[in-house]
C-alpha cells in the first residue's frame, strides 16, 4: 500500500479514484501481486444503457422500399444498416369462395364464432320432420344444406333430377343424425334410397321398385338386384282391376317386410301415397271454401252417397246431390275410380266433413218449371212411386209431381193402388208449381168428366161425400107394440087419450 501511495504522489487512493464497486474489489483481491490493468467499469442489471432504451413497438408496415433501421439513442460509433422485407399480402378471395364462406357463417359473425358466443346447435331436429334447407356446398356426390340454427345436413345428388345451384332452397326430410360427423342425413321427400344388398334394406325405408310382372295376388318387383312382391291391396288407394298396366313402371315404395334369410321383400306403394295424402290434407283444408269447383276421384260408394278424394281429403256427395232426377243408389250415377267435377256446398271445420254436389254442374230444371208448366197445363208422365196419400209422377228428368189421393177420381178412393200402379203412364193436369220448394201438384180427375146423376144420386158425385150404401124402406108394424107395464099412464084424468 506504501508503493501505491508513492505512485500517486502520497495522496490516499480513495481520494484519487472514485470508490470502487464490489465487482472491482473482488477482481483485485482475486489476483494479488499482479500488475495493475487498465480499469474498466462493468455495468450490470439496469445500469446498462440499452436497458434504459424504450422498447420498440411492433408496427404494421405498408409495402414500400426498404427502410434503414435508426440507431438506438446513446449508441456510439457506426451502426450496421438493417432492412425489413415488405409484408406478404394474401390475394383476394374468389367470389365463389366468399359466397361459400358467407353461407357457412349464416347469421353469425366471425367474431361471435371465434369467441364462442353463438354456442353449439341446441335445436334437435326430429326424424321424419321436414325443413327448408339452403345448399351451401357440394363435394362429389354429396350435397350439404344449411338447416338453420347451425344444423347442417347431407344428401345424395342422385335424388335430384337436376343438380341444384349453390344458395338454392330445397325441401328435405330428416332421416337420422350422425353424431361423429355432426351432420343430419336428409333426403328429398318421397325420394328412394339406393340399396345394393340385403344389409342395406331396412323396414320403413323408401326404395324405387321396377314392376317386372304380375300375378293374381299382386305385382312382381325388382329393387336393384333384389326381388320383391307388392300385394294388390298395396298398389293404390283405390281398387285396381288391371294389373298389367303397371308392368314396366317404376314406383316409390315403402319396405313393409324384409327378411334376408327367407329372401322375403314385401313392398307397399299405397303407404307412400297415404303419406303424401296426409301431408297435403292440412294444406288443402286451408284452401277449400264453399262454392268452389273442384276435381276429384270417386273413392268408394255407399247406399247413402259417394266419397270423393279431392287430393288429400275426402268429401261426400249425398245421394240427393247426385242428380236432379230421383236416384235410388249411387251406382246408378257414379262408379269407383271415376274422375268427377264437384261443387263444395258445406264445410264443417270442427269435424273436417265436406259436403259436395255433383248435380250442380247442370242447370236446375225447377228454375224454368214455373214458366214451362203453368197451372191447367196438361202433362204426361210415369208413375214412379205409390204412397198412402197419393202417387208420384215423373214429368221429366228432375221434375216430379204429386197426385193426391183426392185428385185420383171424382168419387172417394180408399187405396191408391186401386187406381194406379208403378210404371204406368198417365195424363194429368198441373194444379200448381213451387220452384223454391220443388213441388208440383197434379190432378187426374180434372181431365175426367163428371158422371151424370139424378137428384137422388147427385150427392154421390160430390168429391167430398163418401159413397153410402142404399137405405132400406121403412116397414109399418103389423100388430100392437109389445112391452111396457100394461097399465094406465094417468093422462086420461087430464082429458088425454094415450
Amino acid at each position: 500500500m506504501s508503493d501505491e501511495n508513492a505512485a500517486s504522489g502520497g495522496q490516499p487512493a480513495q481520494e484519487a479514484d472514485p470508490q470502487p464497486n464490489e465487482t472491482e474489489t473482488a477482481t483485485q483481491e482475486a489476483t494479488p501481486g499482479a500488475s495493475p490493468a487498465p480499469r474498466r467499469a462493468i455495468k450490470i442489471g439496469s445500469q446498462r444503457e440499452d436497458a434504459a432504451a424504450p422498447k420498440a413497438k411492433a408496427q404494421l408496415l405498408e409495402p414500400g422500399p426498404e427502410v434503414a433501421a435508426e440507431p438506438p439513442p446513446g449508441a456510439e460509433g457506426p451502426q450496421e444498416k438493417r432492412s425489413f422485407p415488405p409484408p406478404r399480402l394474401q390475394p383476394k378471395l374468389s367470389p365463389e369462395l366468399e359466397q361459400e364462406i358467407a353461407a357457412a357463417l349464416g347469421d353469425d359473425s366471425l367474431d361471435d364464432i371465434l369467441s364462442g358466443a353463438s354456442g353449439p346447435a341446441t335445436d334437435t331436429l326430429a326424424e321424419d320432420s321436414r325443413h327448408q334447407g339452403r345448399v351451401v356446398s357440394m363435394h362429389g356426390d354429396d350435397i350439404f344444406v344449411d338447416l338453420g340454427a347451425r344444423n347442417q345436413g347431407v344428401l345424395s345428388a342422385k335424388q335430384f333430377e337436376s343438380v341444384p345451384e349453390l344458395g338454392a332452397v330445397v325441401e328435405v326430410r330428416v332421416i337420422g343424425f350422425n353424431a361423429e360427423e355432426g351432420l343430419y342425413h336428409v333426403a328429398i321427400p318421397g325420394a328412394a334410397a339406393d340399396v345394393a344388398d340385403w344389409t342395406q334394406v331396412e323396414e320403413g325405408m323408401i326404395v324405387e321398385a321396377t314392376v317386372t310382372g304380375h300375378n293374381k295376388g299382386g305385382l312382381e318387383c325388382s329393387v336393384s338386384n333384389l326381388r320383391g312382391f307388392m300385394p294388390v291391396s298395396q298398389i293404390s288407394l283405390y281398387r285396381v282391376e288391371e294389373l298389367e298396366e303397371f308392368v314396366g313402371q317404376k314406383l316409390n315404395c315403402v319396405v313393409t317386410e324384409a327378411n334376408a334369410e327367407r329372401r322375403n321383400l314385401v313392398l307397399s306403394h299405397r303407404a307412400v301415397l297415404e303419406r303424401d295424402r296426409a301431408e297435403k290434407k292440412e294444406k288443402l283444408l286451408g284452401e277449400l271454401a264453399v262454392g268452389q269447383q273442384r276435381e276429384g276421384v270417386v273413392s268408394r260408394l255407399q247406399p247413402f252417397g259417394a266419397f270423393v278424394d279431392l287430393g288429400g281429403v275426402d268429401g261426400l256427395i249425398h245421394v240427393s246431390q247426385m242428380s236432379w232426377d230421383r236416384v235410388n243408389h249411387p251406382s246408378e250415377v257414379l262408379t269407383e275410380g271415376q274422375q268427377v267435377k264437384v261443387k263444395i256446398v258445406k264445410i264443417e271445420p270442427e269435424t273436417g266433413k265436406i259436403g259436395l254436389s255433383y248435380r250442380d254442374q247442370w242447370e236446375n230444371p225447377w228454375q224454368a218449371a214455373a214458366k214451362k208448366y203453368p197451372p191447367r197445363t196438361n202433362v204426361t208422365g210415369i208413375v214412379t212411386k205409390l204412397a198412402d196419400f197419393g202417387a208420384f209422377v215423373k214429368i221429366e228428368a228432375g221434375i216430379q209431381g204429386l197426385v193426391h189421393i183426392s185428385e185420383l177420381a171424382h168419387g172417394r178412393v180408399f187405396r191408391v193402388a186401386d187406381v194406379l200402379s208403378e210404371g204406368q203412364e198417365v195424363e194429368a193436369q198441373v194444379l200448381s208449381v213451387d220452384p223454391e220448394a220443388q213441388r208440383m201438384s197434379l190432378s187426374l180427375k180434372a181431365l175426367q168428366a163428371r158422371p151424370e146423376s139424378k137428384d137422388k144420386d147427385k150427392r154421390l158425385a160430390d168429391e167430398d161425400v163418401p159413397i153410402d150404401s142404399p137405405s132400406l124402406p121403412k116397414q109399418k108394424p103389423s100388430g100392437p107394440l109389445k112391452g111396457g107395464t100394461n097399465r094406465d099412464s094417468g093422462g086420461e084424468q087430464f082429458g088425454l087419450k094415450w
